[in-house]
């Protein structure tokens, strides 16, 4: 073995964990995480709180291999998929079927399910490379999505927020795969319409 060989590889070192200092480096993240899934304030901060509770609970488990922001984002996104998951399961709000079905006709016919004249698609024309960077365009979109029923919200939010894969969405909001798809197809029209009426 050449003396190459022989030398050993510098082992990363691991990350350490830093309690008395979570609120002031990731507090602003992690409501700003929250806050863009669940459009909550008070929610949003309930949820930062109890993910600093939980993380002190489990602070013996932590092995170092992420870093600290990263392992805390890690239990807010759990926390954020049981609100999901109380909402569409009916137990959060705007949850019933007469809801889900309102917001369904305030965009399409409930006789041949076309679109309602009033919200018929046209085309954007939005003159930007990064439309979603434009602060009125994102809070008019934060306004939509807020529209949709709660578990169009939850599947939404996951798939094209968190880049979750179908599967596990699938068993995290006890839907089957027809319906997910089915789900994700009707929120993109229902969002399409809802920023043609408010955005143009």
């Amino acid at each position: 073995m050449s003396i190459a060989e022989s030398k050993e590889i510098p082992q990363a070192e691991p990350h350490v964990l830093t309690p008395h200092h979570w609120v002031e480096n990731h507090a602003d993240y992690l409501f700003n995480y929250a806050i863009t899934r669940i459009s909550e304030e008070e929610q949003a901060r309930d949820l930062v709180q109890e993910t600093f509770l939980a993380a002190l609970e489990r602070i013996e488990r932590f092995e170092g291999r992420s870093s600290e922001r990263t392992w805390l984002t890690a239990i807010l996104k759990n926390k954020v998929i049981d609100v999901y998951r109380k909402k569409s399961s009916g137990l959060g709000k705007n949850t019933s079927s007469l809801d889900a079905e309102q917001q369904d006709q305030d965009f399409f016919d409930p006789y041949d399910g076309h679109w309602n004249k009033a919200h018929r698609p046209e085309a954007f024309g939005i003159e930007t490379n990064d439309p979603l960077m434009n602060k009125e365009l994102k809070s008019i979109l934060q306004m939509c999505m807020q529209k949709l029923p709660a578990l169009w919200l939850s599947v939404f939010t996951m798939k094209h927020m968190d880049d979750e894969p179908a599967d596990l969405i699938c068993e995290a909001l006890k839907v089957t795969p027809s319906n997910f798809w089915v789900i994700i197809h009707r929120a993109k029209l229902n969002l399409r319409a809802c920023l043609q009426k408010n955005w143009i």
